[in-house]
């Protein structure tokens, strides 16, 4: 069997299931179905507060998948919180940004989905915008609540993200947030408002972050691109 082992970084938040109420490590299933599905095994990575683990962690897994969540912490790219700023998970950023580094040294594939994207961008030393309605006057990337914003999305041809979706596709997104610098990666797709909806890191290894949720859509094009780049890193 060569079903690759993918990593899945998790919530760490208070959740209720049953007669518990308590702090909970926890993801939306969507992603572990969504990565099955392409054929993946998927291992879910909660936040550990020794960010040296990471090493020993990657050198276990095929790929990597940085998830949504809530705000990285903005003095992590030297700005002071905006007032719709809030909800950053200091011990989460760390670990992420520690497995960043670490798949860096492994030449790991890995995918940034919607705050994902934006770590990465951070962890490259590029800046985010802090409340993307700001920018273009309206909310239609996160309509609020548990609702997603359904937006068109054009890729540049020839990008590795076009091979995968197309050279347009629908996609649902939740962010207030968005990319506004990201060194050493490629703006690869953006939404009609001009605001950058996926990056890629040029050259053959699976580097790739989205500002979308594809899970939440179960987009076999991305998730199956992940899984063949984690098979051929399992092989190698």
């Amino acid at each position: 069997m060569d079903a690759p082992i993918i990593g899945l970084t998790t919530y760490r938040q208070v959740a209720s299931w049953g007669a518990w109420n308590a702090q909970a490590d926890l993801l939306p299933t969507e992603y572990a179905a969504a990565l099955e599905a392409a054929g993946g095994i998927p291992v879910l990575l909660p936040p550990v507060g020794r960010p040296e683990s990471a090493e020993r962690v990657v050198s276990r897994l095929d790929a990597l998948v940085i998830t949504g969540g809530s705000d990285v912490e903005p003095n992590r790219y030297g700005a002071q919180p905006h007032p719709h700023t809030s909800g950053w998970n200091s011990e989460r950023d760390a670990w992420e940004l520690a497995l960043l580094d670490a798949a860096n040294e492994a030449e790991l594939a890995v995918l940034g989905i919607c705050r994902g994207m934006q770590l990465m961008a951070v962890h490259a030393g590029g800046t985010l915008d802090q409340h993307t309605p700001d920018l273009v006057g309206h909310e239609t990337h996160n309509p609020g609540g548990d609702a997603y914003g359904a937006i068109e999305v054009e890729t540049l041809a020839g990008s590795r993200i076009a091979t995968l979706v197309g050279d347009h596709v629908q996609v649902n997104c939740h962010h207030h947030q968005s990319v506004a610098t990201h060194p050493g990666f490629v703006g690869v797709a953006h939404a009609a408002d001009g605001i950058l909806e996926a990056m890629e890191a040029p050259g053959e290894r699976f580097l790739l972050g989205v500002q979308w949720h594809p899970e939440s859509r179960l987009e076999v094009g991305l998730m199956t691109g992940l899984v063949h780049a984690a098979r051929a890193n399992a092989h190698r």
